[in-house]
């Protein structure tokens, strides 16, 4: 697979998750572009769950979707207290958080060195 089919599907994957979040009422859908410096991944979404049932809730719903997609390989992390859920979905990786729990961790501006793109506001990525 060519470089520009990769990131294309990376930029597909991560429309996937921003739509489903959205569609399932998760708030402030953040995403950061980290492809220009191939670090850990290509994209990382970070969003907030109301409760630590909603939290766990969006990352199950996350999972089934990105199954049906042909990926099954989604490392998951966090689902025993709900607090904050992590998924490793190989070029998209997935924060929800709590919102306390993301006030606290910050993960915006730890990162914050890189490109952020609001969910609203996404542009096609053509080879």
């Amino acid at each position: 697979m060519s470089k520009a089919d990769l990131l294309k599907a990376a930029t597909s994957l991560k429309d996937l998750i921003v739509t489903t979040l959205d569609d399932n009422k998760a708030e402030n859908i953040e995403v950061l572009d980290l492809k220009e410096n191939d670090y850990i991944a290509d994209f990382m979404v970070i969003a907030s769950g109301r409760s630590s049932r909603q939290v766990v809730a969006l990352a199950d719903k996350l999972i089934e979707k990105i199954n049906q997609e042909g990926i099954k390989s989604v490392r998951k992390e966090g689902f025993q207290t709900g607090d904050w859920v992590v998924l490793d979905a190989g070029d998209v990786i997935v924060h929800i958080f709590k919102p306390e729990v993301r006030e606290f961790y910050n993960i915006e501006k730890m990162w914050g060195d890189f490109a952020q793109m609001s969910a609203s506001s996404q542009q096609t990525v053509t080879p």
